[in-house]
């Protein structure tokens, strides 16, 4: 497909295209550029933009799609294994149901890429996966990356849920020494699985440690290859989670950090991003009593990396460039803003190779809007993810259609 006749923030080096074009083949961007210097002439499959306004696909680095179904209570409920508080086991892929209807709504909303994993009732809850949000009834044909992180959870989550079942952790003690005694085991496990492979064909041959489900998916997370995402709200619990992460060398981020802004030039000193959000939400829980719609800018100002989420279903995940646009009322740069949804979630989730961006061999993931992303009355008229149209530019199908679309994605 070409669109032409666009205004295109490429979240690139190249900054804005104000009237510019791009060729998508095979699923991926082919070519960018200025009108000026097009040399492909639109057919009819192709989409004139009008001077609207291009952007790469949105981002959300962070949710719970699929795990907590739509117009289901526990039937659809799989976010949460409380019997056991430490869980690195738990794989996304294993819950995440890929035609919930809420993943066609985001589709259409323009959020083409979701991270998406378990909740926050256990101290190490398990694996997070990046999804498109759009095309296969199969999740596996949907990955973007699996693995991307391990999320762990500080503050009053996991001990409520444990308290209620009176058993530990009932206490941010108990809750930061769980996750540490797993991490020094996962440690153990490694150290002597290297001394058994180094004693093989020996006269000191050893034997095999046995298998540990837990520490085996913690391996990736200590050997830096994925990332730790931690759920904190409180600046006490997230200086836990910077401690905890320091301690074993772990490349992490901080989810929510809902008093992030408070402690904003130690987290700049620090280095690592914080994932905020979600931003239309209320004061529901003790830890929430400092949440601020200025905490976006307040960090960003600092000078801390930021990405905006969701946390669908908290928030319903089509409202994400809304929760920009709220951001920008409350002082954050409007570039910032934007690139809190597309080009930031990409690097933290380590899929910027693929999308964020509009570039050139990057996934074909394009929105194009009437309007700015962050307004109530902008519309996606066009939509594509891996080069396929999710929206049709005439408008919204029927709900029969609907129907039928979360049954064939």
């Amino acid at each position: 497909m070409l669109i032409y006749n666009a205004k295109i923030y490429t979240m690139s080096d190249k900054g804005t295209i104000e009237n510019g074009f791009v060729r998508t083949e095979g699923g991926k961007i082919a070519e960018v550029g200025e009108m000026k210097d097009i040399n492909t002439l639109p057919g009819e499959t192709d989409f004139d933009a009008k001077g609207g306004n291009l952007y790469p696909g949105f981002i959300d680095c962070h949710s719970h799609m699929g795990m907590w179904e739509n117009g289901l209570d526990f039937e659809g409920a799989d976010g949460n294994e409380i019997t056991d508080p430490t869980t690195p086991q738990l794989r996304a892929i294993d819950a995440v149901n890929p035609n919930d209807y809420c993943f066609l709504e985001a589709a259409r909303a323009g959020i083409t890429s979701v991270l998406t994993g378990v909740g926050s009732a256990n101290p190490i809850g398990g694996e997070i996966l990046a999804m498109k949000t759009y095309g296969s009834p199969r999740i596996d044909n949907r990955i973007i990356k699996s693995p991307v992180a391990i999320k762990f959870a500080l503050g009053e989550n996991p001990k409520k849920c444990y308290n209620d079942r009176d058993e530990s952790p009932t206490t941010r003690l108990a809750t930061a020494a769980l996750i540490r005694e797993q991490l020094y085991k996962a440690n153990r496990y490694i150290a002597d699985m290297i001394n058994y492979e180094a004693s093989i064909g020996t006269e000191d041959e050893g034997t095999m440690p046995d298998y540990d489900a837990k520490c085996e998916a913690l391996i990736p997370l200590l050997k830096n290859k994925i990332k730790a995402h931690f759920h904190c709200h409180r600046a006490d619990d997230i200086f836990t989670a910077v401690r905890i992460a320091e301690e074993f060398n772990l490349d992490y981020v901080l989810i929510h950090a809902t008093e992030g802004g408070k402690v904003a030039g130690e987290l700049k000193e620090i280095g690592c991003p914080c994932v905020v959000g979600p931003i239309i939400a209320d004061r529901c829980k003790p830890e929430l009593k400092g949440q601020t719609v200025k905490n976006a800018a307040l960090l960003y100002n600092e000078g801390v990396e930021i990405a905006i989420c969701s946390d669908h279903p908290e928030n319903p995940i089509q409202y994400l460039p809304l929760e920009a646009g709220i951001c920008i009322k409350a002082g954050l740069d409007k570039t910032a803003a934007l690139a809190a949804i597309t080009i930031n979630p990409a690097k933290i989730a380590g899929i910027e190779d693929k999308v964020g961006s509009i570039e050139v061999g990057k996934d074909a993931d394009l929105t194009v809007m009437n309007g700015e992303f962050y307004d109530v009355l902008t519309e996606a008229v066009l939509v594509l993810i891996d080069g396929k149209q999710v929206k049709q530019p005439k408008g919204e199908t029927t709900d029969e259609e609907d129907s039928e679309n979360t049954r064939i994605l």
